[in-house]
């Protein structure tokens, strides 16, 4: 590779990276991905697992980033819906939190900032009369319900980087750029494996997004360049940590509780047999990849939890946690809650060859964020091509009007002799290309070895193939879940199909 030119090199294999080279290499750009780790390795695999509009962002009056948000909901679910799916949140009041009016004023907003969609409107709701009511607290009465939609994250970084590949980019993990610097002209692209390889390669490139999200301060200090720009933004890290329960309720609707902060704690279905709580917001130092959940913010989740639901929960129920870093733009802001979830793009000007940095942003927003620096790109470069993200599905979401539901229908007359469980495992992780490894199959056996757990040998090549999964963590938790599901015997098996001697 190293004589290899790029139009454009992407440092950061998250959300952001991901976003920006799908959208870039569909508009005929030749475009080079580098994550020092796994795709979706750090905070981009550590959200809420939500897509939403941010109904807590009008309080803060942020109208315009809940209305690009809500916006981008409708878009994402309609081009992804393989990956993305609707979900009702149930609100209850609290007098003592938010007036009444105020949340109703607050649901109308969300209802309507975003124009068109296909989700419904919010309700009010009485627990005596409904079922999502049977699980709370005696003394919650009464509340609302709106629509907002669930994701599952990782894939959704995962499928990004697939389409950007099927449109010619080239996806490089575990290498990091540890060199940036102009070279006649170009940028010089200092590459290095990360498992412990002593391979160096250089690329040059034409243009440099850093998308590296939580490091993309120390991101350019490593390779000499934070100093140099005396006008760059600062990012406030700010911890996000989730716990996860066993399954509590029946149903697939979510709650969204009022905290005596101010702020709010969704508590939703997850991966089918679990629950879900989070977030905090908690000041953090240190190297992103080693956030961990506090004793203070188990604390506070599980307190959350309580004063909502009659059945409590206590630490030792949590059987697993995990916690990312928000690199949040830092607008001075003296509360975490309150520190703007709206994104920034610097031009480092002071360079002859296009190189930006991208401050903050959000999950949800993601599609539209790379659209815009890639629109960036373009009149840097002095080209005319437009976006097309918006129209266009995301690879294995290309499954018919008829939606989802009619998608599985006809995945079941395909294949008939798939069993159900994980006909809606393949459909919901892969889509349309679950045809890939299914393609001409006829029966469990045609999948080659089964590890175990319905794992069978064809999904793995896949993975390893199409989706860069280098090891067994690769594939058990970012391209899966199968860590929160399947036996010890199933994983060892997975563990020894990425043994050298396979």
């Amino acid at each position: 590779m190293e004589d290899i030119h790029y139009d454009l090199c992407i440092i950061g294999g998250g959300i952001n990276g991901a976003g920006i080279a799908r959208d870039a290499a569909g508009r005929g750009l030749s475009v080079l991905l580098v994550e020092a780790q796994d795709l979706a390795g750090a905070t981009s695999s550590a959200s809420t697992k939500l897509i939403h509009g941010g109904l807590r962002y009008l309080e803060n009056r942020e109208f315009s980033l809940v209305r690009k948000s809500l916006k981008e909901r409708e878009i994402l679910y309609r081009n992804a819906q393989h990956l993305i799916w609707p979900i009702e949140c149930v609100l209850p009041f609290d007098a003592q939190r938010r007036p009444k009016w105020l949340l109703r004023m607050g649901l109308w907003l969300y209802d309507h900032l975003g124009g068109a969609k296909t989700l419904p409107n919010s309700t009010i709701v009485n627990f005596a009369d409904d079922p999502t009511g049977r699980v709370l607290q005696e003394s919650i009465k009464n509340g609302f319900k709106y629509a907002d939609c669930q994701t599952d994250d990782t894939r959704l970084v995962i499928m990004n980087a697939v389409d950007a590949a099927a449109r010619g980019a080239k996806i490089l993990t575990y290498t990091q750029c540890d060199k940036l610097e102009i070279h006649e002209g170009r940028w010089r692209v200092g590459l290095k494996d990360t498992r412990g390889g002593d391979d160096s390669i250089n690329i040059s490139a034409s243009m440099v997004v850093n998308a590296t999200g939580p490091w993309v301060g120390s991101f350019l200090d490593s390779i000499g360049l934070e100093g140099t720009d005396p006008d760059l933004p600062t990012v406030r890290l700010v911890k996000g940590s989730h716990i996860i329960l066993p399954r509590q309720y029946e149903g697939d609707h979510a709650y969204v509780l009022q905290q005596p902060d101010g702020r709010i704690v969704f508590v939703a279905p997850y991966e089918g047999q679990y629950t879900l709580v989070g977030t905090t917001e908690e000041e953090y130092e240190g190297d992103p990849r080693d956030a961990r959940i506090s004793d203070a913010e188990m604390a506070y989740l599980c307190d959350a939890y309580n004063a909502g639901f009659k059945q409590s929960v206590a630490r030792s129920d949590v059987i697993f946690t995990y916690s990312g870093v928000r690199p949040l733009l830092d607008d001075g802001n003296a509360s975490a809650s309150r520190v703007t979830r709206e994104h920034f793009i610097y031009h480092h000007k002071r360079y002859e060859a296009p190189f930006l940095s991208l401050y903050g942003g959000k999950l949800t927003a993601y599609r539209s964020v790379s659209e815009e620096i890639v629109d960036q790109l373009m009149r840097l470069s002095g080209r005319m091509n437009k976006g097309w993200t918006e129209r266009e599905p995301l690879v294995g979401g290309d499954i018919g009007d008829a939606g989802f539901s009619g998608f599985i229908a006809r995945q079941k007359q395909q294949y008939p002799w798939l069993p159900d469980d994980l006909l809606h495992r393949y459909a919901h992780s892969y889509g349309t290309r679950m045809d890939y490894f299914l393609h001409g199959v006829e029966a469990l056996d045609g999948l080659g070895a089964h590890y175990g757990d319905h794992v069978y040998k064809a999904e793995i090549d896949y993975l390893r193939t199409y989706e860069w999964a280098l090891s067994a963590q690769d594939v058990i938790w970012r391209r899966s879940k199968f860590a929160l599901h399947f036996s010890d015997e199933t994983l060892a098996n997975i563990e020894a199909a990425f043994s050298p001697s396979e």
